[in-house]
């Protein structure tokens, strides 16, 4: 890779720097900050009073905490039944320091949910923005208030040149429903690992080319058949989610946009680029 085809490719911080800190916390974006990526990925979960919070799970289990908690113990219900008011009562970096001993920080104690907004407002335009609408279905408006957000911060009509978004969904209703409420905002169809067969593939890309501008893979599926049948629809190619440096290796010698990781600082020394 060249370095001008370095510089042009998209390096993506899935939840943020997040093999290094907890998910979706200021630590975490703040490092993948410091490394210098080219996006932030904050997943989307729209709250009780429709704010929308950067948090991956539909539900609390696996990441929040009751305030005082002891070690192990997790809350408990779906992050769309509570206000956000009720959210910040929880903690959310314990977790990682069970989890990952070897990467634990008292800093990381303690911590509380980061809505969208709050992301948007601390670093605007200085980095690029890849959120993804989490479970559409269940939260009717979510799409509305992602575009009502993102026009309020300047990412639409007149403003979109402050900076870069491009947003993500599993759902291709949820993501023509989004298009409704901002049409010059590009589109990016996720796709599972079993979401295409070998003989399906050029059919499922023309299909998403009606209504998006890039597709997001599970990293199995892309080979040089389905990379070569995204671009000749124009469409860009981001994989997720990929840590394993061979497995880097390989997608960036077939030619893939950009590459979503838990872990910025392999992928950016792989690409030359330094923070």
């Amino acid at each position: 890779m060249t370095s001008a085809e370095a510089a042009g490719f998209d390096v993506i911080a899935h939840r943020g720097a997040s093999a290094y800190a907890p998910e979706h916390s200021w630590p975490a974006y703040e490092l993948a900050m410091e490394m210098g990526v080219d996006f932030l990925e904050p997943d989307l979960q729209m709250t009780a009073d429709g704010e929308l919070v950067a948090f991956h799970d539909p539900t609390l289990d696996r990441t929040a905490s009751p305030p005082g908690g002891g070690r192990g113990e997790r809350a408990r219900g779906a992050v769309r039944e509570l206000t956000l008011e009720e959210l910040r009562r929880l903690e959310v970096g314990r977790w990682f320091n069970e989890r990952h001993p070897e990467r634990a920080r008292p800093g990381y104690e303690g911590l509380t949910v980061v809505t969208f907004e709050e992301l948007l407002e601390r670093w605007g335009d200085r980095v690029g923005w890849y959120p993804e609408m989490k479970n559409p279905e269940l939260t009717p408006g979510m799409e509305e208030a992602l575009a009502t957000l993102l026009e309020r911060h300047g990412f639409t009509g007149a403003g979109e040149e402050r900076g870069r978004v491009l947003v993500q969904c599993f759902s291709r209703a949820a993501l023509e429903r989004f298009r409704e409420f901002a049409p010059a905002l590009p589109r990016v169809q996720l796709l599972g690992p079993e979401a295409v067969s070998d003989r399906a593939v050029e059919g499922v890309l023309a299909e998403v080319a009606e209504y998006a501008q890039g597709v997001g893979p599970h990293h199995r599926l892309v080979d040089a058949r389905f990379l070569e049948a995204a671009h000749i629809r124009g469409l860009l190619v981001h994989p997720w989610t990929v840590d394993d440096p061979a497995e880097m290796d390989r997608l960036i010698g077939l030619g893939v946009d950009g590459l979503f990781t838990n872990a910025p600082d392999r992928l950016l020394e792989k690409l030359g680029r330094r923070p």
